[in-house]
């Protein structure tokens, strides 16, 4: 039950707005209880096209609106009518003397930051001038006072603000002033951040165009979360799970969190973790590639003209794990491809786009859930990852190695065939979760080892993944080998070349090895591990 002595009655509001949603209701609803309306600019031209009567700032404050708009609410009569505290006298002796009336309700909403510094070209003189200075004082103000001053920030919150007026005839509890208070500092406190983390990340690149190697990393981060859904459960069924944005993210990078669903059952956390590591890999193709994932790892890759043949390229490496995998393609989904992937229980498919006919074929699998991604490209982000009680960021690995960045070590050299083989197995080891070991030919996997606590592991289990034949492959690990029993377990299965990175204290062991079972070896000088 409200105690009545912590209601406020509501006698007189100030509405600024820049997004009019709602705005006529709430206005309305005002009205019934002879709430006096003070606006500003747009917001006042709109409630008086309605029919509604308000009085403009200027007439509050003595002041015209100036230089711009930039100078509107700044201003004793508005803040002293928001800041007084009703119950002391000073204040009430203060407010009298100056001739300021109390203010009890502030409606406002922020300048579109977030729009405008979304738009493809945005200058950052625009989006200076969308940094909105009045707003959050007033919105402070109010919700440093929320004992007397009810504070809306949001046309979520007006049917709320509305409930809580009718049931108290006109005035706000204790208890709604309190939340909306919280959730004012909120969203106060995420527009400065997201004001910050844009000016510097703009700045950084005005006086370095390209970026330090501590870009980003800065003394202090604020990570700003926006909750798009709840998700059903969590990795597991007894853990809670939801979705959110990360607003320092680059808004020009296609996003999975703002992938679009276009077929099947909403998708899980599982899913999500799993999309991502499919997307990532074939971002990192220019030629069209399908990757196939299981729990982060591939299941298997494939690169040929068409997705269909790069699928049936992928899928030959592990047909086993392929099932119930998600499926990653780097370019748009044909009706071709859409019967190839229908052919086994697929969990997810990914993709920058599908044909019509395409779509509607993968339609007809109800469990498959279908996501359009949007523009294909490689991830500049920094990359979070949680520990009690902090939080590790690390720049994305997007080292690119090229055949000119080998350095052969042994007697054999490499073929240019091998080459390009190499380079290949070199991605998607890439992104295998370490200790990683991918066996391949050019442009398809055939063996994967991942995940294990030794190297030698990987090798083998690699070896017993594959489907197709291993001899004249390649291989590829993603740090160097500590010993020559990888080597030698390798080179049972007839591959006829490595790549690593090198820098072991027995390199010299490990290179002799190669040189007296035949095979070609190259460093690349930079490891890859995924954790």
């Amino acid at each position: 039950m409200t105690n009545e002595k912590n209601l406020r009655r509501i006698r007189r509001a100030l509405i600024s707005v820049s997004d009019k949603a709602g705005l006529i209701e709430l206005a309305n609803a005002l009205n019934q209880y002879d709430v006096e309306l003070i606006s500003t600019g747009g917001t006042a031209h709109v409630l008086r096209a309605a029919g509604i009567t308000v009085r403009d700032v200027s007439d509050v404050t003595g002041f015209p609106e100036m230089m711009d708009g930039r100078i509107k609410t700044l201003h004793p009569r508005i803040h002293g009518g928001l800041l007084a505290v009703r119950d002391n006298a000073e204040h009430v002796d203060a407010m009298r003397e100056h001739e300021i009336t109390a203010i009890d309700l502030v409606v406002v909403n922020l300048y579109p930051f977030k729009q405008t510094i979304a738009r493809e070209g945005v200058t950052v003189a625009e989006a200076i001038e969308q940094i909105d200075i009045g707003g959050p004082a007033m919105i402070r103000s109010a919700a440093k006072n929320h004992n007397d001053v009810t504070v809306v920030v949001s046309p979520e919150q007006y049917e709320r603000v509305i409930a809580e007026l009718k049931k108290n005839n006109g005035a706000t509890s204790f208890e709604i002033r309190q939340s909306l208070a919280t959730d004012a500092f909120t969203q106060t406190s995420s527009y400065d951040a997201m004001i910050a983390s844009f000016l510097a990340t703009a700045f950084e690149r005005a006086v370095h165009p390209v970026s330090g190697e501590n870009a980003g990393l800065d003394e202090e981060k604020v990570l700003r979360l926006h909750k798009l859904n709840d998700l059903r459960y969590g990795e597991n069924p007894h853990q809670k799970a939801a979705l959110y944005t990360i607003d320092d993210l680059s808004p020009s990078r296609a996003s999975l969190a703002q992938s679009k669903l276009l077929s099947g059952k909403e998708m899980s956390f599982n899913n999500y973790v799993d999309a991502e590591a499919a997307w990532d890999l074939v971002c990192d193709f220019a030629p069209t590639a399908c990757a196939i994932i299981k729990h982060t790892n591939p299941a298997g890759v494939g690169l040929d003209k068409t997705p269909a043949e790069a699928y049936k390229k992928a899928l030959a490496t592990d047909p086993t794990s392929a099932f119930g995998g998600i499926v990653a393609f780097n370019t748009k989904v044909d009706e071709q491809t859409a019967q190839e992937v229908t052919g086994i229980f697929t969990e997810v498919v990914i993709a920058p786009g599908y044909d019509e006919t395409a779509l509607e074929i993968l339609k007809t699998k109800k469990n498959l859930r279908v996501l359009r991604m949007g523009t294909v490209t490689r991830s500049t982000d920094l990359q979070y990852r949680q520990i009690s009680g902090g939080m590790l960021l690390q720049t994305p690995d997007d080292y690119q190695v090229t055949a000119k960045d080998l350095k052969v070590v042994t007697e054999k050299q490499p073929t240019e065939e091998e080459i390009r083989a190499l380079l290949f197995a070199w991605t998607v080891c890439k992104h295998t979760k370490s200790n990683a070991i991918v066996y391949a030919r050019e442009g398809q996997t055939i063996g994967v080892g991942a995940g294990q606590m030794s190297r030698v592991d990987s090798v083998k289990i690699g070896a017993m993944r594959a489907n197709l034949p291993l001899k004249g492959s390649v291989l590829a690990s993603d740090a160097f080998f500590p010993f020559r029993d990888g080597i030698d377990e390798a080179a049972k299965h007839g591959i006829t070349a490595v790549i690593q990175p090198g820098g072991s204290l027995r390199d010299a062991e490990v290179i002799a090895a190669a040189n007296e079972l035949g095979l070609a070896m190259v460093f690349t000088g930079i490891r890859h591990f995924k954790h």
